[in-house]
């Protein structure tokens, strides 16, 4: 299991175009994906699934904790974490 902390910048936070487009990327590997939000990590989303990313409600600034877990955790993370930095498609 691979952990990152990371701070969302895109102005509207996780919406639906970035939402979507960290799906579609997660999607791509066979290693569970999600990420932990919210005080202390306490919720937890699976990053393959657009409503559970859309119900986690991240805005700009909030901190997650992106998991890749199984055989190609470290290739999916490596692809997901500068994605993600990079604001998902939306300019920053």
């Amino acid at each position: 299991m691979l952990s990152h902390r990371l701070t969302i910048q895109n102005p509207t936070g996780l919406h639906l175009r970035p939402a979507g487009v960290l799906c579609q990327e997660a999607m791509k590997f066979r290693c569970k994906v999600t990420f932990r939000y919210g005080p202390e990590d306490r919720g937890e989303a699976n990053a393959k699934s657009i409503l559970s990313v859309l119900g986690a409600c991240i805005r700009k600034g909030d901190e997650i904790t992106l998991i890749c877990d199984g055989e190609d955790e470290a290739e999916a993370m490596h692809k997901l974490v500068p994605m993600i930095m990079d604001g998902l498609g939306d300019r920053l």
